[in-house]
């Protein structure tokens, strides 16, 4: 049985501080606790209703995890989803991969000054959906570990790796790898005109604010954009994402 003082150590990882120290962080719900046992991560321990243990318990076995029962009400305190806390996971998170600049055919994410966390969460799983292994974060992004951005990847954080660094530095490393670096921003070349070319870094800004002007003055960069043909005054990033990711998906075919 779990004692009052581990509930409280779950319950604290609902903040950013405390994930940090611990470098612990929650997964929730069936499906994405299923797909976490199925990868290589890390998970510490499990919570979980009597009936939702049933549902993960032979690879929580498999895996070496355990699993706790913890009433209903228990576990309502302990998750942080608005309804159905009936699983609730406890991740160790993976150490921060070195930089790599994209290899041969592959196109790469970064992003600056994204802090809403359903967005970066939405990017991962467009990331994952177009075949994008990389997503790279300025430092001003949110976090990642946050669990309505683990929520909102729908798992895809397993299969995206997800790095934090300054953009100055490591954007000219890419280009200098080799990399094309584009620039996304609505005053840009409509996307559908541009011969797109890999290995590439596309670098996108949040709505608001777009790329700021340190990002835009570290190299020479193709600038694109979503071409619009509405009256719609902007896209938001993840949505941006998903245009340009797909035209890149498009004429690498």
């Amino acid at each position: 049985m779990l004692s009052q003082a581990d509930l409280k150590r779950v319950r604290a990882l609902h903040e950013k501080k405390h994930r940090a120290t611990t470098r612990r962080f929650l997964v929730q719900g069936r499906k994405v606790v299923r797909e976490l046992l199925d990868s290589s991560w890390r998970t510490e321990m499990i919570l979980a209703t009597e009936e939702a243990a049933e549902v993960v318990g032979a690879a929580a076995v498999r895996r070496g995890v355990p699993v706790h029962i913890v009433p209903a009400h228990e576990l309502e305190r302990a998750g942080t989803l608005e309804t159905g806390n009936e699983l609730v996971a406890v991740v160790v998170m993976p150490e921060q991969a070195k930089f790599r600049a994209p290899g041969a055919g592959e196109l790469a994410l970064a992003l600056e000054g994204v802090r809403d966390p359903r967005n970066l969460g939405g990017i991962l799983r467009i990331a994952d959906w177009f075949g994008v292994r990389q997503v790279l974060c300025s430092q001003d992004c949110i976090e990642v570990w946050n669990p309505k951005c683990v929520q909102s990847t729908m798992g895809s954080l397993l299969r995206v790796e997800v790095r934090y660094a300054r953009l100055v530095d490591e954007l000219p490393m890419c280009g200098a790898a080799g990399a094309t670096v584009y620039f996304a921003d609505t005053g840009g070349v409509p996307v559908f005109d541009v011969a797109l070319t890999r290995p590439a870094v596309l670098v996108l800004g949040s709505e608001s604010h777009g790329l700021s002007l340190g990002v835009r003055a570290v190299m020479e960069a193709t600038v694109i954009a979503v071409p619009r043909v509405g009256k719609a005054e902007s896209l938001n990033v993840a949505m941006a994402a998903s245009a340009l990711c797909a035209e890149f998906t498009r004429q690498a075919r």
